[in-house]
């Protein structure tokens, strides 16, 4: 369902059955909740964000692809990206395989 790359990757597919307001049955198919991991990681380093840093650019730099700036949010235990665009905010950045 989603890419492999994704944050969502992985997760187990849950069904749940309805009943529409003409009385249908009907079966929805959906992704499971994701919550964020716990960082366990003793080699995670620190940056700290400067003026005009995007979190794209960064998760580039660090891991070869900037849709895996989810990585960073996660390391992070942050859900909304922006909340590590602030210049001066330290961010942890856990090493990876890319």
């Amino acid at each position: 369902m989603f890419d492999p790359s994704s944050r969502y990757a992985g997760l187990d597919d849950a069904i749940v059955e309805r009943r529409d307001a003409a009385g249908d049955h009907r079966r929805i198919r959906y992704a499971r909740r994701r919550f964020l991991p716990r960082s366990t990681d003793a080699n995670a380093t620190e940056i700290v964000v400067c003026d005009g840093d995007r979190l794209d650019r960064t998760a580039a730099e660090m891991f070869g692809d900037p849709t895996e700036y989810w990585r960073l949010c996660d390391a992070n235990r942050v859900m909304r990206p922006g909340e590590l665009d602030v210049a001066g905010r330290v961010v942890l950045v856990e090493p990876g395989d890319g």
